[in-house]
């Protein structure tokens, strides 16, 4: 393609050299360079893309993008743009034909909910018989083939490139979670979004964004990007601010939730461990919905899903199917062990309000006590140690005895981490122990529980590997109980 044709509508200065050069390749990453390849230099957090253009050009590259003054003295293309990362978004579309504007682009936000709810709506729309891809924390799913994502949203290029994949792949429908961190790097600018979700607003990556509003402020990014249906949960203060906010847009705005009056709303609402049942009331008229997951957060999640099921013309029956088929989620309040009223159950919850909602949600089907495993993954700055202290709030409220232990520590002082967090609990109760070792804080949790207890391993959920420091070391969490339960049962059986 063209250089000319890459960079069509993007704002830029020629620096040197001219736009009738070929691009045949484009990178962000100097190690992915090529002959003929476009080099856009990206100003990260850790690394700045600018220090590597030598190397870029080295490798092949013939045309550079930068954002920065910088003395190229090789007989090349720079282009000089206000900001690399919306220029490598716009130029990525550019490059791959626009691909989001061949098929339904379905984008869903906020902290906690986002995974299960893509989930609910691919299965419905595959009832539905309509082909759908997913793009979201635990992979890409394009033809039910799984590949993972170095980030929940993948950088613009890589998602401008899977986009394309899926177009190939004649998939009429995406379904993607759109993360905060997407949203402020611009990583799904220049996208065309028929539809926006917003599922709920918790403390989380304040490390980032500084404040609840900065938070709020880059999540609310995404409903200016759609074009069809904004979808969001009436009964979130946020999403009520939300509303307000977005009321006057063209785009339709449709509702949903149970204690808040909304377009779409639960009604009639049974629970048990094994399922959740309850009537949804839609302005076309009600239907009864059963869900395989249980507790109050899911019946939130499927809402929204049947909302963007409305929004698109599904038919009642298939809506109904596709939540009920639905019969677990990886790491999502999965049983991973059970043996009559004992549990062991990992969920992903890493936010104080996840935390909440899964212990509170295990709490009416527990005979003893409920023992958790946690630990938080947060900066080593005032605004980890509020999540910390947050999280081991809930823990000591909600929970009967907590094991504290590592997480994702990368190059903080897990030790540090969990003293932080010990020091919270202890503030409420004494019930509580600390163990570095995630394996082996699970195997003490096992120890020291009994007949008709609950374990939950918190933090992790669908994840198989740890990190600590630079090193990302396989770490699989059902395995890991599986093992031990096999062995404590043939020493058991050894001892009879």
């Amino acid at each position: 393609m063209l250089l000319e044709s890459v960079v069509r509508d993007l704002d830029f200065t020629i620096v040197k050299g001219n736009l009738d050069v070929k691009v045949e390749s484009i990178a962000y990453d100097s190690r992915e360079a090529k002959n003929n390849s476009l080099f856009i230099a990206i100003s990260g957090f850790v690394v700045d893309g600018h220090d590597f253009i030598t190397k870029a050009i080295q490798k092949g590259s013939t045309v550079i993008v930068v954002e920065k003054d910088i003395q190229i003295d090789s007989d090349i293309t720079v282009l000089k743009v206000p900001d690399t990362r919306d220029a490598m978004a716009l130029i990525g579309a550019n490059f791959y034909h626009n691909p989001t504007k061949d098929f339904n682009l379905i984008g869903i936000t906020g902290t906690n909910g986002k995974t299960s709810t893509t989930y609910f709506i691919k299965s419905i729309f595959e009832q539905a018989k309509r082909s759908i891809g997913l793009i979201g924390t635990i992979g890409t799913v394009i033809n039910n083939n799984v590949t993972k994502n170095k980030n929940t949203t993948p950088e613009s290029l890589d998602l401008q490139k899977i986009f394309a994949d899926m177009v190939e792949a004649k998939s009429d429908n995406c379904i993607m979670e759109v993360s905060s961190h997407a949203l402020s790097l611009k990583r799904v600018a220049h996208s065309s979004f028929n539809m926006g979700i917003y599922t709920n607003l918790t403390p989380d990556h304040l490390e980032l964004h500084n404040t609840m509003e900065e938070y709020f402020e880059a999540k609310a990014m995404l409903f200016d990007l759609t074009s069809d249906y904004n979808i969001v949960n009436a009964d979130d203060e946020y999403g009520q601010k939300l509303m307000k906010r977005i009321e006057k847009y063209d785009t339709e705005l449709i509702t949903y939730g149970i204690d808040t009056k909304a377009e779409i709303y639960a009604t009639n609402i049974n629970y048990s461990f094994e399922h959740t049942t309850f009537t949804v009331q839609t302005p076309k008229g009600k239907f009864d919905v059963k869900v395989n997951l249980p507790g109050k957060i899911y019946v939130y999640n499927s809402l929204a899903a049947i909302a963007c099921a409305y929004c698109a013309g599904i038919e009642v029956k298939d809506i109904q199917a596709g939540i009920r088929n639905v019969e677990g989620i990886k790491g999502r309040l999965e049983v991973i062990y059970k043996e009559d009223d004992y549990r062991i159950v990992v969920d992903f919850a890493h936010t104080e309000d996840s935390l909440e909602k899964a212990l509170t949600t295990l709490r009416p089907y527990t005979k003893g006590k409920i023992i958790l495993v946690f630990g938080v993954y947060a900066p080593g700055d005032k605004r980890g140690l509020s999540k910390r202290r947050s999280m081991g709030k809930v823990a000591a409220k909600y929970a009967d005895f907590s094991v504290v232990t590592s997480d994702n520590p990368k190059e903080y002082d897990p030790n540090l981490i969990i003293d932080e967090i010990s020091e919270s609990i202890d503030e409420e109760t004494s019930s509580y122990n600390k163990v570095l070792d995630r394996e082996e804080a699970i195997k003490f949790a096992i120890d020291i529980s009994e007949k008709g207890d609950t374990i939950l391993i918190a933090g992790k959920g669908h994840e198989t590997a740890q990190i600590i420091g630079k090193e990302e070391i396989p770490f699989n969490e059902t395995e890991i109980v599986e093992d031990f339960m096999n062995q404590r049962a043939k020493t058991r059986e050894r001892a009879r």
